[in-house]
């Protein structure tokens, strides 16, 4: 234990030192991000700030962990690609299929070559049963989704970094402590990234010094996406559902920006300003308080993750469905969806005025 706190540490130094030259190599290379319509940004900002964390976090891994190969490169080959991928998007800017094509590809060598997968279900009633072919679709489908949500909440200066530490900090308690996984390395991994992720969070802060760039928001929601898998293998409904809860902000961000996209006839993959840091703000919030904000949402989602371990079943259900009606009113109140599509709050004032009308 001493050891892996002297690593994340040390990682966090690295990550401190690291940072400062990444950004001068940015510049140097032209990886900035310009001012424009859909920015937040008000001046020239360096990006490929993702590469600073790839580094300190993998040289923790290879040299200060007695952690075996095995078990660390094949996930560096897949972030590796992943992280390619993000530094060229950085400097000509991708289009959204060739990303998902360098996503895709990681994922596969996550798969085959790392043996990271759900393979056997266990349901509650049901009981435990094989998902057999379906293994090879769930699992890219888990990665580029879960991928592509910590990319899409990246939209303010430090946002995608601290709910990525918070989300990565409940994944390795819940990890360690509560969940049954083969050993502790999956964990150990976890708290390395969030001392990378701490190292860099200085500079990334409002006002950000540096952005993570495509390099590293693709680079930390593969590494997420992986980590969760990991303790997935053998999957029940808890274990599905608690990475989930966790990255409860990324997803429902994700989730209703496609369904906003779907009511209003837009491509599923266009851009808008309608996204949940940018609703706060136009409520009035600055930029700071927004990401704070954000920051006490995730803390919520972690906390209500951490209580379903020492849950009941019949808690759990109840756990989830309080979750889901909270957040579909605190969805409709920002009008994340848009401002007209108001379902379940329509619903509840025409019920409150009926009573009204009985007394």
């Amino acid at each position: 234990m001493f050891l892996v706190i002297v690593t994340c540490v040390v990682t966090a130094i690295l990550s401190l030192i690291l940072t400062p030259l990444i950004r001068k190599l940015a510049i140097k290379i032209g990886a900035v991000d310009m001012p424009g319509e859909r920015r937040i940004n008000l001046k020239e900002v360096p990006t490929m700030g993702g590469l600073a964390i790839y580094l300190s976090f993998f040289f923790a891994l290879f040299v200060l962990l007695p952690i075996p190969l095995w078990q660390i490169v094949p996930t560096f080959l897949g972030a590796t690609i992943v992280l390619v991928t993000g530094i060229v998007d950085d400097l000509i800017e991708l289009t959204p299929r060739m990303k998902m094509l360098g996503i895709t590809i990681a994922a596969l060598v996550i798969y085959f070559a790392a043996d990271i997968r759900i393979d056997i279900v266990t349901l509650p009633i049901i009981g435990s049963f094989s998902i057999g072919f379906l293994s090879l679709p769930f699992t890219i489908i888990w990665i580029l989704a879960i991928t592509n949500a910590v990319n899409l909440v990246d939209g303010l200066d430090g946002l995608a970094t601290g709910v990525s530490i918070i989300a990565l900090s409940t994944m390795g308690v819940i990890g360690y402590f509560f969940l049954t996984v083969e050993n502790a390395v999956v964990s150990i991994m976890i708290f390395v990234l969030v001392g990378a992720l701490a190292g860099f969070l200085p500079y990334n802060f409002f006002p950000a010094r540096i952005f993570l760039g495509d390099t590293g928001a693709l680079f930390l929601g593969f590494m997420i996406a992986v980590m969760s898998l990991q303790g997935l293998k053998n999957a029940t409904l808890i274990s599905l559902i608690i990475p989930v809860v966790i990255l409860g902000i990324p997803i429902t961000d994700t989730i209703y920006a496609m369904l906003r996209r779907y009511l209003n006839k837009k491509p599923i993959s266009s851009a808008d300003k309608m996204h949940l840091h940018h609703q706060l703000m136009a409520l009035g919030l600055t930029h700071r308080q927004t990401v704070l904000a954000i920051y006490c949402l995730a803390a919520i989602f972690s906390v209500i993750a951490l209580m379903y371990p020492i849950s009941t079943l019949w808690g759990s259900v109840l756990l989830t469905i309080g979750l889901i009606f909270g957040l579909e009113l605190f969805v409709e109140s920002i009008g994340l969806v848009g401002h007209n599509s108001k379902p379940l709050l329509n619903r509840l004032r025409k019920f409150a005025k009926n009573l009204n009308k009985k007394e």
